[in-house]
C-alpha cells in the first residue's frame, strides 16, 4: 500500500513538472518598456510621498503593479549609471567612471553587450529615444549598440552653448536621428523635448504592436536646464520643476494608453525610474530626495536610490509594495531570463531578480552591493540590513541651500570617516553605529577587499585584476 502512495505521488510530481515546463515553454515573450528620467528625486512622485506634484499616470504603475522601495542605480551620476543599466555591470568593469562631456572622444565600447543586443536572437525590435549619454560619436550612439532606431540627443541637456556656469564652454546640442543631425536644440525644441519623444514613443509601439520590443524613453528632463511646454506651465505647487514632473507623468499616461488601446497591456513589462538622486545643489530646480541623506554624485541614499514602478500584468503582484533591495544591473539578466536567451558572453555582474520583483524571494541576490564614484573610488558596501561607508571625500552643501531659479549653489569639500549604518532603521543615514557592530564592520571590509581585486579602487591604489574578463 506504501509503494502505491508513493509511485502515485511521484507520478503527480511528474506531471505538475510536466505541465510546468510546458506553460513556461509557451509563455510568450514580453515586451520591455524602461521609462528612464534624469536627475530626479526619490521624494518627487506622490506614490513616494510628494504632496506638492500630482502624478497619477506614473502611480498607478505601482497600484496595477508593484512599488519598489529600495532600488539602487549602479553609480550616482549619469553616464556610468546607464552603463550599468545596459550592460549589466558595475561601470568601471566596462571602463566607465565618470561623465562623458562633448569634447570626450570616446563611449561605451561597442564590443559590450547591451540589452537591445541580447534580446536580438528572439526577434526584438528596439528603440532609445532620448538622452543617450554613451558617447556622442557615431560608432557609440544607440545603433551601434544594438538599437534599430534612436531619436535624442547624446548628452544632457544642458551642456549647451547657454549653461550658466562659467567653468565650462559647451558647443551647440545636437538632435540626432539614427546616426544623422537633423537639428540643433534651442529653447523652443527644450520645451517640447517631453512630447517629442513621447510622440515617438507611441509611434514605436503602434509601429511593433505584432512582435516583441523593447524601448528606452529616456527623458533629458528634470535635468536643469529645466523646460516645459506651455500647456503644464504653471501647474503644479513646486514651481517650474514640479510642472517638469507633471509633463513626465502626462508622458506616462500616453505610453500606457497606446499599450491599452493596442491590446498590449497584458504582456509588456513597463518599468519607471530615474537615473540617479537629485541634483540639490540647484535648489528650487533640482528634486527632492525624500528625506534621504545627500543627492546626486554620492554613495548616501539619496544619491542612490531612485523610486521604481513595475508594472506586467501575466507576471508582477498588483499593489505590492517590496523593500528588498535591487539594483540597475540586475535588469539587464533579468530581461535575458523573461525573453529566454542567452547571457552576454563577457562577464557581468548582475543577476536574474525576478523572484525579488514579485516578491517570492525577500532575500537580496546579491551578498552585496558596491557604490563607487569619483573615478573608480569604492565608497560603500551595502547588505540588506547594513551599509558601510568607507572614508572619502565627497562634495557636499553642508547643511546650506541649494541654489535659486537655475543657480548652482557652491559645494564644500567633506571628508568623511569609516561609518556603518543599520538602513532598516535609520535610512537616512544620521546614527553612525560602527563602534557597536565591530564584527559587521570587519566583514562588510573583508567585502570591501574582496571587490577591490576585481574592480580596484584608486583610494587604495588597487587596480581591478578582472575588470573585462
Amino acid at each position: 500500500m506504501k509503494l502505491t502512495s508513493l509511485l502515485i505521488a511521484l507520478l503527480f510530481l511528474c506531471a505538475c513538472q510536466s505541465t510546468t515546463s510546458e506553460e513556461e515553454a509557451t509563455t510568450p515573450v514580453p515586451n520591455i518598456i524602461i521609462i528612464l528620467t534624469d536627475d530626479q528625486g526619490y521624494g518627487d512622485l506622490s506614490s513616494f510621498g510628494a504632496t506638492d506634484i500630482p502624478t497619477p499616470n506614473i502611480d498607478i504603475l505601482g497600484q496595477e503593479g508593484s512599488k519598489y522601495t529600495r532600488f539602487y542605480v549602479p553609480q550616482s551620476q549619469c553616464t556610468p549609471s546607464r552603463a550599468g543599466i545596459l550592460t549589466g555591470c558595475y561601470p568601471n568593469r566596462v571602463g566607465i567612471d565618470w561623465v562623458f562631456l562633448p569634447h570626450h572622444q570616446t563611449g561605451l565600447n561597442p564590443a559590450e553587450e547591451t540589452i537591445a543586443e541580447i534580446l536580438q536572437p528572439a526577434a526584438y525590435q528596439s528603440a532609445y529615444f532620448g538622452k543617450w549619454h554613451l558617447g556622442h560619436l557615431p560608432e557609440f550612439l544607440p545603433t551601434n549598440q544594438g538599437f534599430d532606431e534612436y531619436f535624442g540627443i547624446p548628452y544632457s541637456n544642458d551642456m549647451w552653448p547657454l549653461n550658466p556656469r562659467k567653468d565650462y564652454t559647451f558647443p551647440a546640442l545636437p538632435l540626432i536621428e539614427n546616426t544623422t543631425v537633423i537639428d540643433t536644440v534651442d529653447e523652443q525644441i527644450q520645451e517640447e523635448m517631453t512630447s517629442l519623444l513621447t510622440k515617438k514613443s507611441v509611434d514605436f509601439i503602434k509601429r511593433n504592436k505584432t512582435n516583441p520590443f523593447f524601448m528606452v524613453l529616456s527623458h533629458p528632463m528634470p535635468h536643469v536646464p529645466l523646460y516645459v511646454s506651455e500647456r503644464f506651465k504653471g501647474k503644479s505647487k513646486r514651481g517650474l520643476y514640479g510642472d517638469v514632473m507633471m509633463e513626465l507623468d502626462w508622458s506616462t499616461g500616453e505610453i500606457m494608453n497606446t499599450l491599452k488601446e493596442q491590446g498590449l497591456e497584458e504582456n509588456t513589462m513597463v518599468l519607471f525610474f530615474s537615473d540617479n538622486g537629485p541634483w540639490i545643489a540647484y535648489g528650487n530646480h533640482g528634486g527632492s530626495t525624500g528625506g534621504l541623506k545627500e543627492g546626486k554624485e554620492t554613495s548616501f541614499e539619496g544619491g542612490i536610490r531612485s523610486p521604481l514602478l513595475i508594472k506586467y500584468p501575466a507576471h508582477i503582484p498588483a499593489g505590492k509594495t517590496i523593500d528588498t533591495p535591487i539594483n540597475g544591473i540586475d535588469l539587464l539578466p533579468t530581461f535575458a531570463h523573461l525573453a529566454k536567451v542567452s547571457l552576454p558572453s563577457k562577464k557581468i555582474d548582475g543577476k536574474n531578480i525576478m523572484k525579488q520583483l514579485t516578491g517570492a524571494s525577500q532575500e537580496m541576490a546579491h551578498d552585496a552591493y558596491y557604490f563607487y564614484m569619483n573615478k573608480n573610488q569604492l565608497e560603500a558596501v551595502m547588505t540588506d540590513r547594513w551599509k558601510l561607508i568607507l572614508p572619502h571625500a565627497f562634495n557636499s552643501l553642508n547643511g546650506k541651500a541649494g541654489g535659486m531659479d537655475g543657480a548652482l549653489a557652491a559645494y564644500e569639500k567633506i571628508d568623511v570617516p569609516l561609518a556603518l549604518y543599520d538602513l532598516q532603521q535609520d535610512e537616512k543615514e544620521i546614527e553612525n553605529v560602527a563602534e557597536a557592530h565591530p564584527t559587521i564592520v570587519s566583514d562588510l571590509q573583508s567585502k570591501a577587499d574582496s571587490i577591490r581585486l576585481v574592480l580596484g579602487d584608486k583610494v587604495v591604489g588597487i587596480v581591478g585584476s578582472e575588470v573585462r574578463k
